[in-house]
C-alpha cells in the first residue's frame, strides 16, 4: 500500500467520524514524522498539497526537526510543529526550524520563547489530562496561570490546546481524558472573550483518532497508521 493510499484512508477515517459526530465544521490530518527520512517527510507533505489539505507535519524532537525542515518546505505552504517535549537548551534550535510548538507546558517556557523569538509566534498549552506520570504536559489547575502568561507575551499567541491520550483501550476512559481537553479550551476562550472556534484541539493519534474526532478534535496526529511501525533509530 502506498503513502497516498494511506494517507487517503486516514483521511477517510477522520471523515466518517466527524459524520457519526454530526460534526459540520473540520478536522485536520497532522502526520507526526518521527524517525522518517526527509524524503519521506517531502513525499508525504506533497501528498497533502496534491489533495488539497493542510500540509502539516509534526516532530517530536528538534534535530529532526532541522534535519527535514528544507525538504519540507519545498512543498508551499507546508507547516511543521513540534510535537514533543521542548527542552530549554533547544529553545533557539526549535524556533529555526518549526512554525508552531504544541508542547508549551510551564510559564518558563513561555518566558524562555518569548525572549528568543522575535517575532509573532503560535504555540499551544500541552495539558496532561490522563494523569499519567509518563506524560508531558501541565496540570488541568495550571492551564489558566500557562495562558495568561501568554497572553501577557510579547511575541507568542495561544493557537489552541494538546493532550497526549491516555495509553488504554478503555473506550470510556480515553474519551474522557479528550472531552477535559475540550472543556479546559472551552473555558479559556470564554475568559479570552473568543470563539472557541479560534483555539485549535490537537488530540487523538492513529489508534483512538475516532474517539479524540467525535470529542471535538480539530487536529489529529497520525504517524504509524500512514508510515506504519517507526525504525528503529540509532
Amino acid at each position: 500500500m502506498t503513502l497516498a493510499v494511506r494517507i487517503d484512508d486516514t483521511c477517510g477515517r477522520i471523515r466518517a467520524a466527524m459524520d457519526a459526530a454530526g460534526r459540520s465544521d473540520r478536522c485536520d490530518l497532522e502526520l507526526a514524522v518521527k524517525t522518517r527520512t526527509p524524503e519521506t517527510c517531502r513525499e508525504a507533505a506533497q501528498v497533502l498539497a496534491d489533495r488539497g489539505l493542510p500540509v502539516l507535519l509534526g516532530h517530536n524532537r528538534v534535530q529532526e526537526a532541522r534535519a527535514t525542515v528544507e525538504a519540507i518546505r519545498e512543498v508551499p505552504g507546508a507547516q511543521v510543529h513540534l510535537i514533543g517535549p521542548l527542552q530549554s537548551n533547544k529553545v533557539n534550535q526549535a524556533l529555526s526550524a518549526v512554525d508552531l510548538i504544541e508542547t508549551v507546558d510551564s510559564t518558563d517556557l513561555v518566558d524562555r520563547l518569548d525572549h528568543r523569538v522575535g517575532r509573532r509566534f503560535p504555540v499551544f498549552v500541552q495539558v496532561n489530562t490522563s494523569g499519567e506520570p509518563s506524560k508531558h504536559g501541565c496540570a488541568p489547575q495550571d492551564v489558566p496561570r500557562i495562558v495568561a502568561a501568554v497572553e501577557m507575551a510579547a511575541h507568542l499567541y495561544l493557537h489552541g490546546f494538546m493532550t497526549v491520550g491516555l495509553h488504554s483501550p478503555d473506550e470510556r476512559a480515553v474519551r474522557e481524558g479528550y472531552a477535559h481537553l475540550r472543556r479546559i479550551r472551552d473555558e479559556a476562550a470564554e475568559r479570552l472573550c473568543t470563539s472557541d472556534g479560534d483555539l485549535a484541539l490537537s488530540m487523538g493519534m492513529s489508534a483512538d483518532l475516532e474517539w479524540a474526532v467525535e470529542e471535538g478534535a480539530t487536529i489529529v496526529r497520525v504517524g504509524t497508521a500512514v508510515f506504519g511501525p517507526r525504525p528503529a533509530s540509532g
